[in-house]
């Protein structure tokens, strides 16, 4: 299955404590990068949100955000940390002695200062299991999410894939009377412009010369990579990385084709070969 990586999920859920909200975010990127944007008092489950989204996810640069909404009742029950404000009042001191001129904190820093304000309501271990329990949830419907848009990119490359193989039936059965025609302009040419060389000569290195136009070769392996790309489109697994790489052995053979051109009609298959290609980079780009 194709996943793509921009996708977005989020959830509210009530629990004892409040309401518990959590946010995730994600857009494609080389490696899995995650943010946490997690509220003073949810610090502490840090290394379980890390556990559960480095699970669920390959790559990616994924935001998650968590934050607890208290009641009014809970929050009425919130109490103040004597010590940490004892150590503030200490350091506040401190600070104006060396600088008299700073402002002493107000009461909406000292209320923002971490550990300074506390509940006496919460139990940890049943907020864990909530965590667990909203981020697991919310994790499934971003995957589902990247599906969908997965299912998306898989399609348009496809047909583009279709379209690449259209133009390789087109140019096939061209390509034994374009390299006929070309040998068949430049025995003239040689023929008038040295009459005395050995005719028999002439027709060898007019061999050689078509073998080495000869693109026949650079079909079959553009056939071949095609036909990986589509293998790899239906497996499994982690898909990006392979795609990419794929997307360049498919320019190369590409651009040899155009460079080996003895034609006006090969040369517009490479170059619309190269449009393809570019267009299906540019959506692998977004694929896990």
């Amino acid at each position: 299955m194709i996943f793509s990586m921009t996708g977005f999920a989020a959830s509210e859920r009530a629990i004892t404590n409040g309401v518990l909200i959590v946010e995730l975010r994600s857009v494609n990127h080389r490696y899995l990068e995650l943010q946490l944007k997690l509220d003073d008092n949810l610090r502490a489950f840090e290394p379980l949100v890390r556990e559960l989204v480095m699970a669920k996810l390959g790559r990616g640069k994924v935001e998650c955000r968590l934050s607890l909404m208290q009641r009014i009742d809970q929050a009425s029950q919130a109490e103040l940390d004597d010590s940490i404000l004892q150590q503030l009042a200490k350091m506040t001191t401190r600070i104006q002695q060396h600088f008299p001129q700073s402002q002493p904190l107000s009461v909406a820093d000292i209320l923002h200062w971490p550990g300074v304000v506390m509940s006496d309501g919460t139990d940890n271990a049943m907020l864990g299991d909530e965590i667990r329990v909203s981020l697991t949830q919310v994790l499934q419907e971003l995957a589902d999410s990247r599906s969908r848009e997965g299912a998306k990119l898989k399609a348009q490359i496809l047909q583009r894939l279709a379209d690449m193989e259209k133009l390789l039936e087109q140019v096939k059965p061209l390509l034994p009377l374009q390299i006929k025609a070309y040998q068949e302009r430049l025995t003239a040419k040689l023929q008038e412009a040295m009459k005395s060389l050995d005719e028999e000569r002439i027709r060898q290195e007019l061999i050689l010369f078509a073998q080495r136009i000869d693109v026949d070769e650079e079909l079959t392996r553009l056939s071949a990579h095609i036909g990986e790309v589509k293998r790899i489109l239906d497996a499994d697994s982690a898909a990006g990385k392979r795609l990419d790489f794929l997307m360049q052995e498919l320019n190369r053979e590409a651009n040899t084709l155009g460079s080996k051109s003895v034609s006006t009609e090969v040369s517009q298959v490479s170059m619309a070969f190269k449009v393809l290609i570019e267009q299906m980079r540019e959506q692998i780009q977004n694929i896990e």
